[in-house]
């Protein structure tokens, strides 16, 4: 009976290992995507204050109107790409966090 609990005590141990390992790789790459936000945002708005000095500086309306076209599919551009290699990076992290579980599992099955 001894073994037993000792066996169900090793068992505990070792899902709790496993919990904190993919806590622990969730965490970083939880931190690799907030500063690729902070770092895009950042980006964002010096973007976005030179786009306003460009177009408060235009000689003419339709300058002006040019450089907010240019400013305005830039950003889209720039968007888009970011919500992708976010999009990704969220992929990645979910993989990674998963597999200490698959490994358990696998050791399971046998």
């Amino acid at each position: 009976m001894v073994t037993g609990f000792e066996n169900i005590q090793k068992l505990g141990k070792d899902n709790m290992d496993i919990a904190m390992q993919s806590f622990g790789v969730f965490s970083k790459g939880m931190q690799a995507i907030s500063a690729e936000v902070a770092d895009y945002s950042k980006k964002s708005i010096e973007e976005s204050n030179s786009a306003i000095e460009k177009v408060v500086s235009a000689k003419s309306i339709d300058k002006a109107m040019e450089a907010q076209a240019d400013f305005a599919k830039a950003s889209y551009e720039n968007m888009v790409g970011q919500a992708t290699k976010i999009g990704e990076m969220y992929a990645e992290v979910a993989k990674d966090a998963y597999k200490p579980y698959e490994n358990m599992l696998t050791m399971t099955a046998k």
